[in-house]
């Protein structure tokens, strides 16, 4: 598009999701101005998103732009960061029309109000490519209150939030593999919810990590940056009702549970936690943190080779 009709845009579709915020300047400037807040640290995330990749084609735009908002946010909520504000990029396919663009900024405002963050810059250009995006996120925690995945101790509990695997049964079930008659794990894989209720617990614990890549491959992730060895336990992966239903269907349970717990997309919360801490509520124990480095998976007593535990990234 040309560059009047790209500021016009801006302007129409994306000026009102500043919300108000001054630094954002109305979208009329090259950068934006953030204010320090007295005795924070900000911290910052970024992920980006294609079409074919990251989500299927021909995803409703709203879903699209959700989904882009809340994989960021599930990284600041495994910092125990507060999110405020966001800046977006966008490259527009030539096939993506004026309406599509126009659902998709409804999509975002939508939940820009529900977790009350401004957007506060960005830009957008077009792509002969799929819809690529790639969405910053910046978010407060108090001085030097930034969970890391460095940080688990040997003794360590290790914990996961909510329910895993659903995400990896909805995208199989959005393939016509796996039955879905309520559309529940569907809506996993489409529209994550980021763990920002679960905060306050994680700023008392020694490491976390959004399980975005798999739970595998993130508990590996801590126990690299940790210099420790963790063991997680398969049988005591919390599943919800139509994972539990559908692994009672499955042959070889082992390794339908190492898939569950691969499969990525979660975006919940593993963490490791000091042993003598009350285990706090959403929370379900998985396993420990040993001596050592690596990973230890096991599954009904028998330890399993867990490859790449999740998705690689290049």
């Amino acid at each position: 598009m040309s560059g009047l009709d790209e500021f016009g845009e801006i302007a129409r579709l994306f000026r009102p999701l500043t919300r108000g915020a001054a630094g954002a300047l109305d979208l009329a400037d090259d950068a934006a101005v953030i204010v320090p807040r007295p005795g924070c640290d900000l911290v910052v995330t970024k992920d980006a998103l294609v079409e074919g990749v990251h989500f299927l084609p021909g995803e409703a735009p709203d879903m699209v732009a959700r989904k882009l908002l809340r994989v960021n946010l599930s990284d600041l909520a495994a910092k125990a960061a507060e999110p405020f504000a966001c800046f977006l990029a966008v490259a527009w396919p030539a096939a993506y029309t004026p309406a599509d663009r126009e659902r998709f900024a409804q999509g975002l405002a939508s939940d820009l109000e529900t977790f009350d963050l401004s957007l506060m810059g960005g830009d957008t250009v077009a792509t002969p490519g799929p819809l690529t995006l790639s969405l910053t996120a910046l978010g407060w925690v108090p001085h030097g209150g930034m969970v890391r995945r460095a940080g688990a101790r040997p003794g360590d509990l290790l914990a996961v939030s909510g329910t895993i695997g659903d995400a990896t049964l909805g995208l199989a079930a959005l393939r016509g593999e796996v039955d879905d008659p309520e559309g529940a794990l569907a809506l996993r894989y489409r529209l994550p919810l980021p763990r920002l209720d679960l905060r306050h617990v994680l700023s008392a614990a020694h490491a976390a990590a959004d399980v975005s890549d798999g739970l595998v491959a993130d508990a590996r992730h801590i126990a690299h940056a940790s210099g420790v060895r963790l063991r997680l336990d398969l049988d005591r992966l919390p599943l919800s009702r139509a994972a539990a239903t559908w692994l009672e269907r499955q042959a070889d349970a082992a390794a339908a549970l190492l898939r569950l717990a691969s499969g990525g997309d979660d975006y919940e919360v593993v963490c490791a936690l000091a042993p003598d801490r009350p285990k706090p509520a959403g929370l379900t124990i998985v396993g420990e943190v040993l001596e050592g480095e690596g990973i230890e998976v096991t599954a009904a007593g028998h330890p399993l080779e867990p490859g790449a535990g999740g998705w690689r990234h290049g």
